[in-house]
């Protein structure tokens, strides 16, 4: 191996949210963002490979949904008015970061929501 030669491949982009919103529709709705979901994967052309989701006594849910690409989880809290969201999808075959960044904007919109906290990691 070449220990001076940085690789030039990037694995992904990873998108940390942590969301505000006052919708508590869209934070106890899962079934409603699941269709949504489910378009906006249909959209950018991302494989879905499976998924799990789990509603809470508290009206809040979370969500898994594993792509070929990686994978989105979301969190809620309507107690809180909070939800956190996890979006990574690798560059295996093409660069898939400004699909990663679509995808969380049209989250922020989804849930008329303000930014906490953004980070971005480019692996």
């Amino acid at each position: 191996m070449y220990p001076n030669i940085a690789p030039t491949y990037e694995a992904g982009l990873h998108i940390l949210l942590q969301l505000q919103t006052s919708s508590n529709a869209c934070l106890t709705d899962c079934k409603a963002w699941r269709v949504f979901s489910a378009k906006l994967l249909q959209h950018h052309q991302l494989l879905l490979v499976g998924c799990t989701y789990h509603i809470f006594d508290s009206g809040g849910f979370t969500a898994a949904i594993c792509l070929k690409e990686s994978h989105i989880t979301i969190h809620t809290w309507p107690e809180f008015e909070l939800l956190t969201l996890d979006i990574y999808l690798c560059n295996y075959q093409k660069n898939n970061a400004p699909k990663c960044q679509l995808l969380a904007q049209a989250n922020i919109d989804y849930f008329e929501a303000t930014v906490l906290q953004k980070h971005e990691i480019y692996r």
